[in-house]
Parts: C-alpha cells; structure tokens; sequence
C-alpha cells in the first residue's frame, strides 16, 4: 500500500476457482472499493491459430472443440462453415436442420454450466449440482451421434461425420419435456431469492453504448437492450426457416444477464422443437467428391470410394486462394473465423474472433466503484472460458 495514494494491488488468480480458468485479474482496491481491474491473460496459450497453419483443413476441426470446451459444436459449425464457403458448397437441408438442433443443444450445454457455477460462485451450492444433473442429458445426445461426451468433432465440411442416430428422436424429446420443468425450479430457487437479487442487482452495469464501444456481443450485449443476435441479422445454416425471440434486457447489470440467458435456453428449445419435428429427409452429406469423404459402407465396397477416401485423408484438397470470414452466434457471443488460404491444402493464416476475449474487455468498467465481491459476480455474468479467450 503507498503512502501517497492510500491504495492497494491484490491478485485475484490465476488459481482462483471464481476467475473460471486460469485468469488473472490485478485489482487497485481503495479499501474494497475497486479503482481498477486488468485482466492478464496467456497461462492457458495453446497457439491452436499457428498450429492450424501446418494441419489440412479437414484435421483442423478437432482443434476447434479444444477453444470453447463447453461449446464445441458451435466451434465446429464456425470452423466449417467458413471452409465450406470458400469451396463454394451447399450442404443437404438434412444438415442444416441437425446443425442447427445440435448447436442449440450446445446452448443450452454451455448456459447450464454457466448458471451453476455462476450461482456457485455467489454461494447457491446446490445450483451446480442440478444443472449438472441435468446436463448429462444433453451429454448423452453427445454421445449418441458423435461417440464423444465433450470433444466431439462431429460436423464436417460438407455434412457430419456420420448419419443421426435412430434413437436421437427420443432423447430429445426427453429433454424438451424434462429441461422446462427444471428451469421452472431453477427460478423458484433463485430468480427471487432476496440474496440472489441483492448481489447481482445494480452490479456491474453496463450501458448500451459502452457494450456497442467494447464490441461484446451475446448476452452481455443483449442485456443492455441492444437487440442483435447473429441468427436474426445474418442466417446462417438455415436459421432464416426458424421461429424464435431475442431476449433482451433493460439495465445491463448481472441479473439482466442472468434473465437473458435463463429466456435464450427456454428459445433454444422452441428451436429444438422446430428442428426435430422439421427434419428432413436426405444425405448427411454433400456429393463433392475429392473434398467431403464418401459414406464408410461405400468405401468397404467400392474402389472409387476407397481411392477418394485415401487421397481426402493423406493429401487433403485445396481451396481457392483468397480471405474468407464467417461468423456465428455462439452461446458467449459472435464466434467468427478468417481463414487466409493460398490455394493449398492448409490453411496460409487462420484467426480466430473470440466473444470471450473480447467480452472480457468489459469488466473494468463493470467493477470500478464495486466491491471485490462485485468481481466474482461480474466474472460470472460474462462467462468466459479461457481456452477461448488465450487459444
């Protein structure tokens, strides 16, 4: 603490379970009042941009399920669908339903481990453990049609890695009757519990043009009232055939975050819904031979089969030289790709637009003249995850 200017510099992590990750965040304290947050990043640096450079396009997806681990699946469709827009390809309506129906699912995977460590984080324990619990649910569709509970890889350029599986119909089902009801409870929990409302209410507010100034984008843009969400401003994937709300907030503070996210998982299984009961009928992948693998039936059977899957899997296929950018609404905001290619089969530049890095830029004006219990709360109102944010 300095004479001069009675203030004091606290560590808040990087080993610190609040911070989600290995963040961490210098503090200026007056007391507990909070002069300043700077965020230092690089402790989980994975160099996943560089890597891809030296990977053929195709062996690049599995990487992008390690950056949002909680979202892997909107990391896939980001990825592929910047890949499939620079080949020029149109993939079957089927895959665009299931695309749609399995990211939504991955909304509502990655905002139930937000709500329970976030309430964790402010001290409703029992949170983590029903969010959790219902989660598995969602796991098990997971599992179900890629074999993988987390790092699942299952989309492709050009379609998905394998047709959905018979029994998907079910599954979902069971989460659009049991999800409603447990997100009622959630609420009678938490929605008006007077310690609920006291610690996040008023804190960490944000307005709407400093939300528009910092670029944040997802629920914490949208719970300042600003209505923009990439699924209505830009369709991608066949989200312009779907019917569904943009919620949005009023005072841009933590509970206004908190009731964004609570309606988008509600919206997200309107979605669901609609992408399941509209399912069509078709291939699971595009006839583009020598850049989507042919069916793995085809390939035990037939030379040509057998020749264009050993070619896409050891040479790859080259792209068009030029720059190329896609972006999607992941659950933490807008997800988007620019990939550079030189007519090759890698890659030249691969860079990643990160809604959790940038989204982290926000929280020194949400916690100056907070308390540095403010921190943790504003921490988790942004839900980051820092395999995002240092890539």
């Amino acid at each position: 603490m300095s004479p001069a200017t009675r203030t004091m510099t606290l560590n808040l992590g990087p080993q610190h379970p609040a911070t989600h990750g290995v963040l961490r965040v210098v503090l200026e304290l007056d007391g507990e009042t909070v002069l300043r947050a700077t965020p230092h990043l690089g402790y989980l640096h994975t160099g996943i941009e560089k890597t891809a450079e030296d990977k053929l396009y195709y062996k690049v997806i599995p990487m992008t399920d390690r950056m949002d681990y909680l979202a892997p699946m909107s990391n896939n469709l980001g990825y592929v669908l910047t890949v499939e827009k620079m080949l020029g390809i149109e993939v079957p309506e089927k895959v665009k339903f299931a695309r749609v129906l399995l990211t939504e699912l991955t909304r509502l995977n990655s905002h139930l481990v937000w709500l329970g460590t976030h309430a964790l984080d402010i001290g409703a324990m029992s949170m983590v453990l029903y969010a959790f619990r219902e989660r598995e649910m969602l796991l098990d569709v997971y599992e179900a049609v890629s074999g993988q509970r987390m790092m699942s890889t299952y989309f492709r350029v050009g379609g998905l890695a394998d047709d959905l599986p018979p029994d998907l119909d079910g599954k979902i089902k069971k989460i659009l009757t049991v999800l409603p009801q447990k997100m009622k409870e959630y609420e009678d929990l938490l929605s008006n519990n007077r310690i609920w409302i006291k610690r996040l209410t008023g804190v960490g507010k944000l307005t709407a043009q400093q939300a528009l100034d910092l670029s944040v984008t997802g629920p914490l843009l949208r719970s300042t009232g600003v209505k923009f969400d990439l699924r209505k401003a830009h369709p991608y994937s066949g989200y312009e055939k779907f019917d569904f709300d943009i919620p949005i907030g009023v005072n841009g503070d933590c509970y206004d975050r908190y009731l964004v996210r609570m309606e988008e998982m509600r919206q997200s299984l309107k979605i669901m819904k609609q992408a399941m009961e509209g399912m069509p009928e078709g291939p699971y992948r595009a006839d583009v031979p020598g850049v989507v693998p042919p069916p793995k039936p085809d390939v035990l059977t037939k030379m040509e089969a057998l020749i264009f899957h050993f070619k896409i899997y050891t040479e790859g296929f080259k792209v068009p030289a030029g720059s190329y950018y896609q972006a999607i609404e992941s659950p933490k905001g807008e997800l988007g790709y620019y990939i550079v290619s030189d007519g090759g089969t890698k890659p030249y530049r691969m860079r990643v637009r990160p809604p959790s890095f940038i989204n982290l830029q926000a929280l020194n004006p949400m916690v100056i003249g907070g308390l540095v219990a403010d921190v943790i709360a504003c921490i988790g109102s942004i839900d980051i995850v820092l395999g995002e944010v240092d890539r």
